[in-house]
């Protein structure tokens, strides 16, 4: 049986809940959890929680807004933002939308962020963003869990750096904003990262550390689209998706933000610190 949550967790009495949508994936349930750590009375929201909230339903929109002012706003991959629901949001009084977004996606050509963050910018009512690199957790709850296992990974990043976040700190932040006073971290857009830049050679090689078996990596475009064509993927998504990580390429290496520190007093969590607590690799 699928377990579910309970309606809202109580925190502070006579306090709103603070509406946090995926409440059951990896972002949305360590969000859900650090809130109600600090005291925040949450209404965890997904498919199969008490309240439900699908985005393919509208009519279970109006209940799961019902009574907030502040909300976590994030869709899962490939699904868009409904302008509708945002609306709806501003209708029924919430004060605060906090955006889960990606960095550089005015580079990789990610219309469907760009249309999201768009959207509650002109929703009318107060929003922040937050652009968060790649996740750690991508290598054990993610579409690289499968690349661990078979101990080899093709993704066309050559020896760009990239900092890789841990889900705990993107959550951690998300935490601090939606408690903080209301107007702090207003019409703000934070980029959320890990404390290194690493080429995904070194991840592999920490991974390898980590389970004890070599994890090789292919860093050219030809790998993945071998790669991927094996799986049976379209050849036109294939080229889509090699033409955005060109791009990515192209910016050079990432450099690592401050935002987890500075909002959360404490440092962001390192790819070793994450590898090291993983049991899905063993």
């Amino acid at each position: 049986m699928r377990a579910t949550h309970t309606p809202e967790t109580t925190g502070v009495p006579d306090a709103p809940p603070i509406l946090v949508l995926g409440a059951t994936g990896s972002v949305g349930g360590r969000l859900d959890a650090q809130l109600r750590s600090l005291g925040a009375t949450t209404r965890p929201a997904a498919r199969h929680t008490a309240i439900p909230f699908d985005w393919d339903d509208d009519s279970t929109w109006e209940p799961a807004l019902r009574g907030i002012r502040r909300m976590f706003l994030m869709a899962p991959d490939r699904v868009p933002v409904n302008p509708g629901f945002v609306a709806l949001a501003a209708d029924l009084g919430v004060e605060h939308l906090l955006l889960l977004s990606s960095r550089a996606i005015e580079v990789i050509g990610d219309q469907r962020l760009l249309d999201a963050e768009d959207t509650v910018k002109e929703s009318g009512t107060g929003w922040t963003i937050l652009r968060a690199d790649w996740f750690d957790q991508n290598f054990d709850e993610g579409p690289f869990l499968d690349s661990v296992h078979a101990q080899e990974l093709a993704m066309p990043m050559g020896d760009c750096r990239q900092t890789f976040v841990d889900l705990t700190d993107v959550a951690a932040v998300a935490a601090v904003i939606l408690t903080a006073p209301a107007t702090e971290h207003l019409r703000r857009t934070y980029e959320v990262t890990g404390p290194q830049a690493l080429t995904f050679a070194e991840v592999c090689a920490i991974i390898g550390d980590t389970t004890g078996h070599p994890f090789k990596f292919h860093g050219d475009p030809g790998s993945y689209r071998a790669a991927h064509t094996a799986f049976g993927r379209p050849a036109e998504e294939i080229e889509r998706e090699l033409t955005a990580y060109t791009a990515l390429r192209s910016l050079g290496d990432s450099k690592p933000a401050d935002t987890v520190p500075r909002l959360t007093g404490r440092p962001a969590r390192t790819f070793q610190e994450y590898a090291a607590g993983v049991t899905a690799w063993s």
